[in-house]
């Protein structure tokens, strides 16, 4: 493990700690252009997420409907009923993207697959990042509003989803994330900015409440006009079994 990543998880809570845990919740509140563009709705109510936080395993309650639940892995994605009953299913699921750019429309599959990979990428960083198979190296700092942010560079393995192979994070001079830069493969490649805001702190491990994605324009800048997602985090719980 580099320096900077080894200050950067001390500072979100430390490995020894995240290492005793199992699973993490969250209440989050979604919106912003994306799902729109898809020509997916989306009422904006809270959901339940729950993210597995040593395997890439997330579920999200309610889901499409109110008795509906979504499971996800990277092999697979099914959307059940309260009993278990299954709605619908997609096994290689990321193959069903092929082609796709951002305008084109998605199903209700592909915005599950969407949501699990990306809230289990953002409930686990940085931690992930010391997980076996990833590759993190520092790159060069980032300067905005007056601050140097320190970057990392991680490299993600095959067998895990998220939104590109190769993403970027930063750091501020508390070592705490400011920003996450990716491209969004299942969506033509789109380079996107994502920052986050108002750290707190759930049994010992700190994340921010606030993301906001915005559509990467020329020299690293946000487009402050095309806010992609916005997601809202509250009533982080953690389960140790």
């Amino acid at each position: 493990m580099n320096d900077l990543l080894a200050q950067v998880i001390a500072a979100h809570g430390g490995l020894d700690r995240w290492n005793t845990l199992k699973k993490v919740t969250a209440t989050v509140v979604a919106g912003g252009g994306l799902l729109p563009m898809k020509g997916l709705g989306d009422p904006h109510n809270p959901r339940e997420r729950t993210v597995w936080l040593h395997e890439e395993v997330s579920y999200i309650s309610p889901f499409e409907r109110p008795d509906w639940h979504m499971v996800f892995t990277p092999e697979r994605v099914v959307i059940e009923t309260a009993t278990g009953d299954v709605v619908s299913e997609r096994s290689n699921p990321r193959a069903a993207f092929r082609g796709h750019v951002l305008e084109t429309v998605w199903d209700s599959l592909h915005r599950a697959y969407f949501n699990g990979y990306a809230i289990w990428t953002y409930l686990t960083t940085p931690f992930f990042m010391a997980m076996p198979g990833f590759e993190v190296t520092e790159i060069a700092p980032w300067q905005e509003d007056g601050e140097i942010w320190r970057g990392l560079r991680a490299r993600f393995p095959d067998t895990l989803a998220s939104h590109s192979k190769e993403q970027d994070f930063y750091f501020g001079d508390d070592f705490l994330l400011r920003r996450h830069d990716y491209h969004l493969e299942i969506a033509g490649g789109a380079p996107v900015a994502q920052y986050v805001y108002d750290m707190v702190e759930a049994d010992g491990i700190r994340f921010p409440t606030k993301r906001r994605a915005y559509l990467r324009g020329p020299h690293m800048k946000p487009i402050h006009d095309l806010l992609l997602i916005s997601l809202d985090l509250s009533n982080f719980m953690f389960t140790t079994e």
